[in-house]
């Protein structure tokens, strides 16, 4: 992985994550924060101890066996999916196949309120202009006041404060002649840095109400472009998980965020299926943010930079 390519230990991945984890949960007590981790294997099979300890310890994560033979198993899998984002993404399993050796899921929860809202009253219908050249009528939130605002040669961005300030959404607005593609792109650790240093500045904020569910197939293409082709494939090595040779067959996520007046809510559930194989101030004129073309928007956890979610809105 790329963070072993950094010279990271396992036992440094671990720890890291657990630290990651527990901060971001203690952030901050007037947003809700929930990160679970589950892993439902064949009930016939058996997992190595220490990666099931390590699991526990370092993720927290609930390790259960499962007769993956029975036509209920779905619904108990997608169940705890369901508590896990408060009933908003229902269902993350179809069906289980009959190779299937093991599901790692992950599920995370955010539901914050802004630290300065808006007023409803001031929302009024606009055009919104995607990227193919056509409009479309959203709900256009309004609010001037302070935020942390920058530039770059790809994009103007701003940050909206969630609760006691630890959590924060970062709108980036490409620049003209720039797409949001171009603003994903950009976004290496060492950009992602240099943004986390803005100023405040007095801006009058347009920004749309906006809800989007997403669900995305990242065995296909995302991982594999990644580098992670080996996981895929018969060279694969989890020998770390079981006695048994495994191969992912597949990594499906799906995302609910939900941007109004108030505040955000969002959910994320990620499921690794793997299987048997046969063999990411001076006083002046107000900055004028107004988003109503394509944009990128990022949560997270404002004292570490962590994201917790990204996401590319190019149609309300």
């Amino acid at each position: 992985t790329a963070l072993h390519e950094s010279g990271y230990s396992q036992a440094d991945i671990n720890a890291y994550s657990k630290r990651l984890r527990e901060a971001l949960l203690r952030a901050d007590p007037q947003t809700t924060i929930g990160i679970a981790n589950s892993i439902w294997y064949r009930q016939s099979e058996t997992l190595r101890t220490a990666f099931t300890n390590a699991n526990r310890t370092y993720y927290g994560a609930e390790v259960r066996p499962l007769d993956f033979a029975s036509p209920r198993s779905p619904k108990v899998i997608n169940d705890w999916c369901a508590r896990q984002t408060r009933k908003r993404i229902p269902q993350i399993v179809d069906r289980i196949p009959s190779d299937a050796f093991l599901y790692l899921i992950n599920a995370v929860y955010f539901k914050g309120t802004w630290a300065r809202t808006f007023d409803r009253d001031d929302t009024q219908p606009a055009q919104f202009h995607k990227a193919d050249g056509s409009t479309e009528k959203v709900q256009m939130m309004y609010r001037q006041g302070d935020y942390r605002y920058g530039t770059n040669d790809v994009c103007r961005y701003l940050e909206m404060s969630y609760g006691n300030g630890a959590f924060g959404m970062v709108v980036m607005l490409p620049q003209e002649g720039k797409t949001t593609r171009d603003v994903l792109a950009s976004l290496s650790g060492e950009r992602w840095k240099q943004m986390r240093q803005m100023n405040n500045e007095e801006v009058q904020l347009y920004l749309p109400r906006f809800r989007t569910e997403c669900t995305y197939d990242l065995a296909k293409d995302v991982l594999p472009g990644m580098g992670m082709k080996a996981a895929f494939s018969p060279e694969a090595d989890f020998s770390g998980i079981a006695l048994k040779p495994l191969r992912v067959s597949g990594v499906v996520h799906k995302t609910f965020v939900e941007v109004t007046e108030s505040g955000t809510e969002a959910a994320a559930v990620t499921s690794v299926e793997m299987v048997l194989m046969s063999l990411p101030v001076d006083k002046k004129e107000p900055v004028l943010f107004r988003v109503d073309r394509p944009f990128v928007f990022a949560i997270c956890e404002r004292s570490t930079g962590a994201i917790l979610f990204i996401g590319e809105i190019g149609e309300i």
